[in-house]
């Protein structure tokens, strides 16, 4: 029989830059390459304790004074949609979704460029081009799905117009909802709201037990909005917990927020290869 050797990913640290969630702050992440044939259970095993996939990377907030960002999640069993909820379901009630391959076009950019000038012009994806879109949405090493939300044409009953679309990853136990965009006109009948609640759907159906979101940031407006869902869990202190008030969490920043870069390491449980017989 032979064994094969546990998965030893290396971790690495990015330099402090300006925090996009907290004015005034830096920010700095700790991270490892996603690649090889067992990228799948790493991504499984280290979304399970609050790191985020950016085409083949995954990273994990490690400021060296700030631990405001949680990793969030909703427990699909437990989510209830409250009134405003349902009223968003019923506002964006005409959408088609059809799920396909992680492959990018230029309709996808348009919209893309659209929502970006719209929303998030002073953003540090501000700049990017219809390749580095391209590379964003194809350059996935593990099971990854785009998901297209389409409107009828107005003018042309039989044609469609594009949206919405989510890039998303398919764990072994949820959804994770990449990145997400959407027409800005939308933005009236909640359109964000109504792309999350749909991917709770999704879930339900296929017996999934979590959509992770991730991160919400106390005291950041752009972050707010997580946290008016039912069933929503954070991980905090390496353990995901009921998110409860959030009015109870604090951003404040301290020298000991967060353990050194050599303790976070050590605890980060890596997946094993099964043994497989010669």
């Amino acid at each position: 029989m032979r064994h094969t050797l546990p998965i030893a990913p290396q971790f690495y640290v990015t330099a402090p830059q300006p925090c996009p969630y907290l004015e005034g702050r830096m920010e700095r992440k700790l991270f490892t390459a996603l690649q090889g044939e067992h990228s799948g259970k790493l991504n499984d095993s280290l979304s399970k304790q609050g790191f985020r996939r950016s085409q083949n990377v995954l990273y994990r907030p490690s400021c060296s004074e700030c631990s405001a960002c949680l990793s969030a999640r909703i427990k699909v069993a437990d989510f209830r949609p409250s009134k405003s909820q349902r009223r968003a379901l019923k506002r964006n009630a005409d959408l088609r979704r059809d799920a396909t391959s992680p492959w990018a076009t230029e309709e996808q950019y348009a919209l893309f460029r659209a929502y970006l000038d719209a929303r998030h012009a002073a953003g540090g994806m501000a700049d990017m081009d219809i390749f580095e879109f391209a590379a964003m949405i194809e350059e996935t090493p593990v099971r990854s799905r785009v998901i297209e939300y389409s409107r009828t044409d107005p003018e042309n009953p039989t044609e469609r117009i594009l949206s919405a679309v989510c890039l998303t990853d398919v764990l072994d136990d949820g959804l994770s909802m990449v990145y997400s965009f959407f027409e800005p006109a939308r933005s009236r009948l909640s359109m964000g709201t109504y792309i999350i609640l749909d991917h709770i759907r999704i879930a339900e159906e296929a017996g999934l037990p979590y959509v992770y979101l991730g991160y919400w940031v106390p005291g950041s407006p752009k972050m707010d909005y997580k946290a008016n869902f039912t069933a929503v869990e954070v991980y905090k202190q390496s353990e995901w917990q009921p998110l409860g008030d959030p009015a109870d969490y604090r951003a404040d920043l301290h020298p000991l927020s967060t353990d050194p870069i050599a303790e976070q390491v050590a605890r980060i449980d890596l997946p094993d290869t099964r043994p497989t017989k010669a």
